[in-house]
């Protein structure tokens, strides 16, 4: 998108729609400071554009016609030293969405648009105050659901993963201009190729791509939540579980078998680790054909999971059918047998996790077992990718770079080894936005909120 393209004024909500203690109304664009000035007045200082950058300024917001609308406060930062790396303004006012509404009506009607989806994060990036794996940690902060993520995400927006590709990306610059002189130069007196340092070169790049890499099979559950099933036979306690670790009642809990018929999928926060959890129907032969097709469900998400709490009813005899909820626990890429109500006489001794969804017993256990399932990887903040895309291409410039070595190794000739790490360049390009199309740039933003 040109400079041009983005020199126009827009205008959103911040804050959402429900009623709060503040509502933000922002600005972004070359008349920003203008259209604040012309609705806010200051109580001291004088007026709106001759007071500081990111100073919090109290007075009162006017409509067009002078009548009061609010006492709040409003704060401007002249770009390029802004979020988005133009003139911006910001009211906080107070949290009703009709006051919130009527005050962008009235930006509006002086000219400024709505801001589309993710937009003052958009022209952030294409103002060069951040790169692209910046501006997609922005929309994982917000969305994060546990300290863990938090903690990635602020990492992520400081520039984490823009470090390590950097550092990399530069090494290649410089390896591919000393190739470009070498062979459009021949008979200047210039350093020929260094081939044991290139080959070291190649092979440290690799090694910090990888450990990137690595990181995504973690990385990828931390904003989704890892897919739990939890299954059983008819009764076994499955939904009680659920309604347990959720901390409310969401599933119906009857004595009657067969009451779940389909699955029940909510999220929680277990051990630090995002669960998506999926309440299933009890694992039996049935006549009933709607209790069948729960069965079938259930099966498929103990298949699809990523993690199978299998229950098995510690207060009753070990049942006819119990076997395949065990086997179908063992396929699974993880799994953890849970005995359940052992708040009852303990009638089997199959070995398993004890648990109680009345008393809270072993749920502290199973949260430990979690996190020893799913551990954090000890990596500087930052560095664990939750982003397939960003995967994808570390994963290009990793093939690539490997492509490099074994090329150099090979003693092949000096432009084919420039092409292998020219298409790395433009794989790390990609996961920072300094070589990526705009249908992509725009499909990124557009899981952004507007008014972010």
């Amino acid at each position: 998108m040109s400079r041009e393209a983005i020199s126009d004024t827009i205008a959103a909500i911040a804050t959402g729609q429900q009623v709060s203690a503040i509502g933000i109304v922002r600005m972004s664009g070359k008349c920003a400071i203008e259209y604040a000035d012309r609705l806010f007045r200051p109580y001291r200082g004088g007026a709106l554009r001759g007071q500081k950058d990111r100073k919090l300024v109290y007075g009162e917001l006017r409509n067009r016609d002078g009548e009061l609308l609010d006492i709040c406060l409003c704060t401007v930062s002249r770009g390029p030293d802004s979020y988005t790396g133009e003139d911006t303004a910001e009211f906080q006012c107070h949290g009703s969405p009709m006051l919130l509404r009527t005050l962008l009506e009235e930006l509006f009607r002086l000219g400024a648009r709505q801001a589309g989806p993710g937009e003052f994060t958009k022209r952030a990036f294409l103002n060069g105050r951040m790169d692209l794996s910046s501006a997609e940690a922005v929309i994982d902060l917000i969305d994060a659901e546990s300290e863990e993520a938090v903690r990635n995400a602020a990492g992520q927006l400081s520039g984490a993963i823009h470090r390590r590709a950097e550092a990399v990306y530069s090494m290649l610059t410089d390896m591919s201009a000393h190739f470009h002189a070498v062979l459009d130069y021949p008979d200047e007196d210039i350093e020929d190729f260094q081939a044991e340092q290139y080959r070291n070169d190649l092979t440290e790049a690799v090694k910090s791509l990888e450990a990137l890499l690595k990181s995504f099979e973690r990385g990828k559950f931390m904003n989704s939540g890892i897919p739990t099933a939890i299954i059983g036979l008819p009764n076994a306690g499955k939904s009680s579980l659920l309604n347990a670790l959720l901390g409310y009642d969401r599933a119906i809990v009857t004595d009657i078998p067969g009451t779940t018929r389909d699955t029940v999928e909510e999220r929680v926060t277990l051990g630090g680790v995002t669960l998506r959890l999926i309440d299933t129907a009890g694992i039996r032969d049935s006549g009933d054909m709607a209790e069948q097709l729960g069965v079938q469900r259930s099966l498929a998400a103990a298949e699809n999971a990523a993690l199978v709490l299998a229950l098995v009813d510690g207060s009753r005899e070990a049942e006819p059918g119990l076997d395949r909820v065990l086997e179908t626990a063992a396929a699974a890429e993880r799994s953890i047998v849970l005995i359940s109500k052992t708040d009852l006489p303990r009638k089997n001794s199959l070995p398993g996790l004890p648990v109680s969804s009345v008393s809270g017993e072993g749920l502290d256990l199973l949260s430990e077992e979690i996190r020893k399932l799913f551990p954090i990887p000890q990596v500087p903040a930052g560095e664990i990718l939750t982003n397939a895309r960003q995967a994808d291409a570390i994963k290009r410039a990793c093939e690539s770079l490997r492509a490099a070595a074994e090329a150099l190794d090979a003693g092949v000739t000096p432009d084919i080894l420039l092409t292998e790490t020219e298409a790395a360049m433009e794989a790390l390009g990609e996961l920072t936005g300094a070589s990526i199309r705009e249908d992509i740039t725009e499909r990124i933003f557009s899981r952004f909120c507007v008014g972010k």
